[in-house]
This record gives structure tokens, sequence and C-alpha cells, in this order.
């Protein structure tokens, strides 16, 4: 296929989860593999984190998490639906059934993700450039809405819409991570109008959600991009992030966001992804298909209508992104 003009954000997650994730991601984005980190608050090495985005002048937005480790605010120790009895996050399947079951109060939902733009001011000096969620909790049912009034509120714009095409049909994932990834698809589509409607902006298309850990090649990097593409006219100039999670593997018991690092933190896959980005082969292979590694501030930079599709051009979104 001929593809259109692409705007990339390479974003990688996780920034803050300990010192070796820090290391390779820096790394990552000083090579110019990655053009934006999205920082986990309530992680081990957060201050060490913030200073680093400082001292490299990297554009940092914040990882909201309501699923792993300790909360940060205040009004959420003790008794909380957000806490199991220990006084931590219920993780990432957990929270899931916590909220599908109406157990989630989500005023306290609204508490914590305030206090975590708190923290990040307190960290950076500033607001962060955009906030997505940990997991993808940002766009289950009904945190959504709480998460996109939070961001109006606090003047935040930008923020992620998980929602990558095709990836139902990607036979390499395992069965639950391709269950997780189809939920996780469903859940960005019923976030579309919450999102839109309190004046959030996203990128026109997103992918990672079948390049994650082992699973990330150049090869499908580029297949992903394809298939959230299929169908673009020719000519179009449109933006896409990339959700990545290089970094070296963590080594118990430093790291992670009040209980230790988990299990894919302290594998090689993390290493895997950051030598993915890092790699010759990754950027020779974006640039032969005329795709710009960006930074979200470089987005926000276009002029109003310019390369903005319409709803027959990307027809895995309920309605355009306002980007």
């Amino acid at each position: 296929m001929a593809w259109p003009r692409v705007q990339l954000v390479v974003t990688a997650d996780d920034f803050g989860y300990c010192p070796r994730r820090n290391e390779g991601i820096v790394e990552a984005f000083l090579a110019g593999a990655v053009t934006s980190v999205s920082l986990l608050v309530n992680g081990a090495a957060a201050e060490s984190a913030a200073e680093l985005a400082r001292r490299h002048q990297i554009p940092t937005g914040l990882h909201a998490n309501l699923s792993e480790g300790r909360p940060v605010g205040s009004a959420c120790h003790g008794a909380s639906s957000l806490l199991s009895p220990e006084g931590f996050f219920l993780g990432k399947m957990g929270f899931r059934e916590a909220v599908a079951a109406g157990d989630v109060a989500l005023p306290q939902v609204r508490e914590e993700l305030e206090a975590q733009l708190g923290r990040f001011r307190e960290l950076l000096g500033r607001n962060p450039t955009h906030v997505d969620g940990h997991q993808h909790v940002h766009v289950l049912p009904g945190v959504c809405q709480v998460f996109a009034e939070v961001l109006q509120d606090h003047g935040v714009r930008f923020t992620r819409l998980p929602l990558e095409r095709g990836v139902g049909g990607c036979a390499w994932l395992e069965a639950p991570a391709r269950a997780f990834a189809c939920s996780v698809e469903r859940d960005a589509r019923a976030a579309v109008g919450p999102f839109s409607g309190r004046g959030l902006r996203w990128t026109d298309a997103f992918v990672g959600l079948s390049t994650c850990g082992r699973h990330m090649s150049a090869h499908r990097v580029s297949g992903a991009l394809a298939r959230a593409l299929e169908g673009t006219p020719t000519g179009h100039s449109l933006t896409a992030e990339l959700m990545a999670h290089p970094g070296y593997p963590s080594v118990p018991p430093a790291g992670g966001c009040g209980e230790g690092p988990d299990a894919f933190s302290c594998s090689w896959e993390r290493l895997h992804e950051l030598r993915v980005l890092t790699a010759p082969t990754l950027r020779a292979r974006l640039a032969q298909d005329g795709v710009e590694l960006c930074a979200l501030h470089d987005l926000d930079s276009k002029r109003s209508g310019q390369g903005v599709p319409g709803e027959a051009t990307l027809v895995t979104f309920l309605e355009p992104s306002p980007l």
C-alpha cells in the first residue's frame, strides 16, 4: 500500500518503575527511538525519573495508575474501594472485576487521579504533556468519564485511545493476551464519547497491543501501522502513537510501585523492546514507509484542519480524533 504521511509518537510507559527501567528509557530517548514518556508517580524510582526528564528535556506525561502498588492520595488510605485489605491497588484484573461488579466508588477514583496529577506537578513543576492509563485503566466504563472530567478540570488536553485495528486477528498473541487486547479495544471504543465530550485529544491511530514485549519486531510494528492506516486516502497526513515498554530488567527488591517489581518487569522482554526500538532495522523500515518520529507538541503545532481525517478515513474510530 502507498502510505500517507505519518507523524509517529513513540511513548515509553512505566518511567519511574525502577532505576534500570529509567536507564533504558533514557537510553532510547537519547538514541531518538522514543519521543515521549509516561511517568508512574507512585513508582519506586519516580523522583530520579523526574530528575532525568528535567536534565534531558524529555516530554513527560502521567501514567495514571489505579491498579498496581500503593496509592498517592491520602484519601485512599485505609478503607477504600480501590484497595485490598493490605492497602494495595487491586491489580490489573482485580480492578477490572471490581469496576464490572460496581464495587468501585468513582469519587475515590477522582481523588486518586487528582492526587497523582498533584504529585506529578510536585516532581516536574508543570502539568503533564498528556495523561494515559497504566494497564489501560483510563478507558474502563465509568472510570473513563471521571478521567475525562479530571483532565478537563486540570487543563490537560491529550490522552491515549488504545484502539488498535485488527488486534483480534494477531495469531502470534497467546489467547489470554489477545482476549485482554480485545477487551481494551472494546473499552476504548466506548470511551470515545466521554473523551471527546470533555475536549480530550488523541492520535488518529494507535499501535502497541500486538507488539508488546517478546512480540515486538520491526516487521510487526510496520504491519500494525499498515493495518491502522488501511483505507486512508493517499496524500492525507495522519498521526499515530506506538506504545512501548523499553528498559533493562528490574532486579528485586528494587522497583515496582510499593510491592516490588512484577514478573514482566524482571524478564528479558523489556530489554528486547529496547533493542528493537534502538536497532537500525526498525528506524530504516519506518523511514522507508515515510513515517516521521516526533514529539507530542509537534503534533499540536499542526494548523487547524490540516491532516485531520474524516469518519470514512479511519473506520476503526466511531468519530474522528479531535487532533
